[in-house]
């Protein structure tokens, strides 16, 4: 199964590569450089065209909806376990000129449990949230949230349909870790200067945050080899 999954990645990846004619170390540094650092396209462009290379911003932004999915699509599945005490929390990202809400937790050692763009912040986002972090790291034993209404709803009702015993506190202070966190993902959309569509901005932010995730060494590295976190997010495309 798992040599399945790969085929299809790697099929995946030289069709989008086999479309957008250029080298693909240059494709994969200026998407890095994009989702690392707090930079607009227009910088990875100069910053492209001061090393001889000359591409235009539109085309960076182009090869970063077409290959970021792929990426952290492989990096999902080279993730290290997180640990079973989770801290829950949303903050705001515009889309359109509109907040929308992303939906992040982290455990205990601020290592990223999960994330989820939703355009409402209610119950049925919270707990969409929460079932697709379930689904990815098992049931924690305590779920850390601030007063928020939604998320205790969200919360008791994934107890109760799942019949599962996660325990929950409501502690501004305790929080504070992933309140934390935010600034991180928020420093590097900022320049950004909001997102133009819901889809893109989704997209964006999952590779914000998978570089955020290798910053933080949570990528299984092959053969356990200590690499670079440049070289880990390039070798999601070997």
């Amino acid at each position: 199964m798992h040599d399945f999954r790969k085929s299809l990645i790697d099929s995946s990846l030289r069709k989008v590569l086999k479309r957008l004619h250029y080298p693909l170390e240059v494709m994969l540094t200026c998407v890095r450089w994009y989702v690392a650092y707090p930079l607009s396209l227009r910088h990875v462009e100069e910053m492209m065209q001061e090393r001889g290379v000359f591409v235009d911003h539109s085309t960076v932004h182009r090869w970063a909806i077409k290959i970021l999915p792929i990426l952290a699509s492989v990096f999902r599945k080279r993730k290290r376990a997180v640990g079973s005490s989770w801290r829950m929390d949303e903050t705001y990202i515009k889309v359109a000129g509109q907040w929308k809400y992303l939906y992040r937790a982290v455990d205990r050692a601020g290592d990223t449990v999960d994330f989820l763009l939703t355009a409402k912040r209610d119950k049925a986002a919270a707990r969409r949230f929460l079932e697709r972090a379930i689904n990815l790291h098992g049931v924690p034993e305590k779920i850390t949230i601030d007063k928020s209404g939604a998320n205790t709803v969200a919360i008791e009702s994934v107890k109760a349909d799942a019949c599962v015993d996660i325990l929950m506190r409501q502690n501004k202070y305790l929080n504070n870790i992933v309140e934390q966190d935010h600034r991180a993902v928020k420093r590097v959309t900022q320049p950004m200067l909001g997102f133009k569509s819901f889809w893109s901005a989704r997209i964006i932010i999952a590779g914000i945050e998978t570089m955020h995730m290798i910053k933080k060494g949570q990528m299984n590295c092959p053969d356990g080899q200590t690499m670079s976190a440049a070289n880990q997010f390039y070798s999601l495309a070997a």
